[in-house]
Order: C-alpha cells, then structure tokens, then sequence
C-alpha cells in the first residue's frame, strides 16, 4: 500500500493540469494531494477532471467542525469518489465517527480515513506556548492516534517523526500519511519536523506527501522518480 503522494499546491485549474501534463508519459500516475488552496480555487470539478486521467486523489481539507456539520459535509465528499481524505484530530472522537458515518456510501465503500495529529509546521515550542498543550509533543500524536482508531479511523497524518510512535501505539496496520519530507540536499522551508524519503521509510510511513521538492523542482518528473526509487525501493 506505500506510495508517493505529490502535494498539488497550486492556485488554479490550469496551473495543476498543466503540471499533472508533465507526467502524461510516466510508467505510473502518480497520487496526488488536492488541498484547500487548490481545492476553494476551483471547486469540486478539479476534483472530477484529475480523477479522470487516471489519478488517484487524497483530498485534504482538514475538516473540523461540530460532528453533524462534519458528517453532512463528508457525505458530499463521498459523492467525489476520492481515495483518501482527512479530519483533524482535534475535532474529537464524536466528531471522528461522525465524519466515517457521512463518508461511508449505502453499499459500504468508502475512501480511506485519516485525521490530523499535529501539523509539520508546528514545534514543540509553539505547540505549548499557542495552543497550551503542556505534553511532549510525542505523547499527544499517539494519544490523537489513539483516538482516530477508537474513532474507527484508518490512520493520521503526522511528521514522519512520529510514524514510528504511531505504529507502536495502534498497531503496524494503522496508516502513518506523513508530510515534512525533503531529498537530503534540498531546503526545509517552512517544515520543522523533517526527514528524507529513505529514512521515512525506514521509520514507519505507508504513505509520504510531498510538495515543493517535487512541484518547484526544474525536472519534477525526474524528483518524483528519485522521490518513489528512494521511499519504495
């Protein structure tokens, strides 16, 4: 089940399907990441037309809002036919079943599930001093973690730092979906906790999200070949 997820951060239709044109000769499609920039530029329709060239779509938008909100929402979700999508953890564990009730369509399928621990931007530092949670900053991912599985969850999305964590607490078979991965030569920008695509692997991740190292790179086909040959092989 592991793959390379691109982060598709871009601000408009065309800008995304040219990108996406890039790939039209590759061995594989690549997954691709649909998040709220992207996502509140173009409306559902970006949704449908990636579909229909063949990806496979992990839609991001961090739901978090009271349960039924969450639920009403997620059952329009569903209707997109993605293959992965996402809460924040936050939300609760109500509000966690909540969202795999509306995601879950009549005949029982649904996309994959995963909520939100921390986000990859945030420290230790400013985990306690914005949002005054006193605990490492371990300890409250595998508690979060703890919750999506009791939620009946699929899995979260954490800094591959933490896959590992996630792994001993809930068991090999929930999901680490990690952001925050750089090639070893490239810049952290804006990420905190980071690693490579190699040693994501090597700590626990099913599947890594990958953004900027990929899209702003001068050849992105070749750093997306170097990103799968490095997490898959």
């Amino acid at each position: 089940m592991k793959d390379v997820i691109i982060a598709c951060d871009f601000s408009s239709a065309d800008a995304v399907l040219e990108f996406l044109d890039k790939f039209s000769g590759c061995e594989r499609k690549p997954f691709v990441k649909i998040g709220m920039e992207l996502f509140y530029a173009a409306g559902p329709d970006i949704v449908r037309k990636i579909k229909a060239r063949g990806h496979r779509i992990f839609l991001d938008l961090k739901l978090h809002d009271i349960p039924n909100t969450v639920r009403k929402t997620m059952k329009v979700l569903s209707d997109l036919d993605v293959d992965m999508t996402n809460v924040h953890a936050g939300g609760t564990i109500e509000m966690m079943k909540a969202a795999l009730e509306g995601l879950t369509r009549e005949d029982g399928s649904r996309p994959m599930l995963v909520a939100v621990t921390q986000l990859t931007s945030t420290s230790e530092e400013r985990m306690r001093g914005d949002l005054l949670i006193d605990h490492p900053i371990a300890e409250v991912i595998a508690h979060y973690a703890a919750n999506a599985k009791e939620a009946g969850l699929d899995g979260v999305v954490c800094s591959p730092l933490e896959a590992s964590i996630v792994k001993e607490r809930c068991g090999r078979e929930f999901l680490a979906v990690t952001p925050g991965i750089r090639f070893a030569d490239a810049a952290a920008d804006d990420q905190v906790r980071i690693t490579t695509p190699a040693r994501a692997r090597e700590i626990g991740s099913d599947f890594i999200v990958v953004g900027r190292p990929i899209t702003a790179a001068q050849d992105p086909v070749a750093a997306y070949r170097r990103c799968v040959e490095e997490f898959l092989n």
